[in-house]
């Protein structure tokens, strides 16, 4: 590798122009439909990140937790004692299906959580809207998918962006949305016995 800085300073000046003329075409704004899926660990932190800079930018926002009623996390306890005039909070659901075990009781659940997402999104004062796990919603059914799409195809706000978190996502929702992350699984320390963590899983 050289160590000459002129030849340096002239490649990343060529990279430099060659990035400004790309980022010049990109000269249009619109709320985006945002997907986090996989089997890795992230999607609703990642999304949450999202959130936090909505936040941070004093831009209205909300939350619609789909699956996780059954604990309390980090995010939802800051956002209810010092955001609540920022992002609102909704969490709907009452735990994992498997701690339920109740299909009925879960697909009610799931339909008042999309009832909710549906008036959040339908408010243009809303900037962003984060739906917290609907991708599990989805995969046991407990949602019709046209249904969701149709929604966010008919009825979102051109400038509102919406969050779809959770394993699995349909494809269908994956053409669908704009912008699209998998998180990978390489290594987790459940699988060496280590049990959930403050601060990293919740």
């Amino acid at each position: 590798m050289s160590d000459d800085p002129d030849r340096h300073a002239q490649k990343m000046a060529k990279k430099k122009a060659a990035r400004d003329k790309i980022m010049a075409t990109k000269t249009d704004e619109k709320g985006l439909i945002i997907v986090h899926t996989g089997k890795g660990k992230g999607k609703s932190s990642a999304a949450f990140g999202m959130i936090f800079r909505c936040i941070a930018h004093e831009m209205p926002c909300a939350v619609v937790q789909f699956i996780k009623g059954g604990m309390s996390t980090g995010e939802r306890d800051l956002i209810l004692s010092k955001f609540q005039d920022v992002c609102a909070f909704h969490t709907m659901g009452e735990g994992f299906t498997w701690e339920t075990q109740d299909k009925s009781r879960d697909t009610e659940m799931a339909q008042a959580a999309w009832a909710k997402a549906r008036e959040l999104i339908a408010d243009d004062t809303n900037r962003m809207v984060l739906l917290d796990e609907i991708n599990i919603a989805l995969r046991y059914e407990y949602l019709d998918l046209a249904d969701v799409l149709a929604f966010l195809r008919d009825h979102k706000p051109p400038m509102t962006h919406v969050v779809l978190t959770g394993r699995n996502a349909h494809p269908d929702l994956i053409e669908a949305a704009d912008l699209v992350t998998e998180m990978e699984l390489v290594k987790h320390p459940f699988r060496s016995g280590i049990k959930a963590q403050v601060g990293v899983e919740f």
